[in-house]
């Protein structure tokens, strides 16, 4: 990213300095500038005359970007005693939180967490003008959370089939509920679907309506060339299929989608 900064003064100093401040840099650092206007005197002292112009053109670093604004949210959240470790990935930039206080960093569910990744993917992705993906994490906070919800809805899965009932869970964001989404449609016999709006929509799992072997209470039509319940020897119902399409709420860019400047 390229940065213009335009500097006024009395004089081609004073203008240079005050492209300086605006910058964060001291006086005497060194920066290549242009001078696009020179100063002039006014005439018998009461005529004409026209400030200094300097302009600063400035290479930022994309990453440098996005980790000084995650440093500055941290700080303003008096967390200072947490540093931030920079990777590079596969077409993005990881930071890791390392430190005391990485508790609240994560808040509840990941929530916090989940702010701090989006906020700074929306300050990088406006400094450099194309799509990069951005990940915050602490501790591999996000690969257990996503083997926690893997697990859950595998669990929910297996027992919408087992008891003929749908369960609704809490609210999450898209990432998150691609992943239940996922574990759920690997599952023989059961289904997911998202409900409600904005901060407030979440998966309900339930089972598939196109099964025919169970009545709603869970027991099986016999009469009928149904199949055995879940606790008897026959459990080819809720067999896994890993070759099953999953539902794919949150797309191939990870946490809340591709976050555009």
């Amino acid at each position: 990213m390229i940065k213009e900064i335009i500097g006024v003064g009395n004089t081609e100093l004073e203008a240079l300095n005050d492209a300086k401040k605006q910058l964060g840099l001291n006086e005497d650092d060194e920066v290549k500038f242009e001078l696009i206007q020179r100063a002039e005197k006014k005439k018998f002292g009461l005529f004409g005359g026209a400030p200094a112009k300097v302009k600063i053109l400035l290479n930022e670093n994309v990453a440098d970007v996005a980790q000084n604004f995650l440093r500055s949210v941290l700080d303003a959240m008096q967390l200072e005693n947490i540093e931030i470790a920079r990777n590079e990935i596969e077409g993005g930039i990881k930071f890791e939180l390392v430190g005391d206080g990485v508790g609240f960093a994560i808040g509840k569910r990941g929530e916090t967490l989940d702010s701090l990744q989006y906020l700074t993917s929306l300050v990088a992705n406006h400094a450099q003008g194309s799509y990069i993906k951005i990940t915050v994490d602490t501790g591999n906070y996000r690969e257990k959370r996503e083997k926690t919800l893997e697990t859950l809805g595998r669990k929910l899965a297996i027992k919408a089939v087992k008891t003929g009932r749908k369960t609704g869970l809490e609210p999450m964001n898209p990432y998150e509920r691609r992943i239940i989404h996922t574990a759920v449609q690997k599952i023989n016999g059961a289904i997911s679907w998202s409900e409600g709006e904005n901060m407030h929509r979440h998966v309900v799992i339930g089972p598939d309506p196109k099964l025919k072997n169970f009545h709603r209470n869970g027991h099986y039509n016999k009469d009928k060339g149904g199949k055995y319940p879940y606790n008897s020897k026959r459990k080819e119902q809720l067999s896994v299929d890993p070759n099953r399409e999953p539902i794919n709420e949150g797309g191939e860019t990870g946490l809340y989608g591709r976050i555009d400047k």
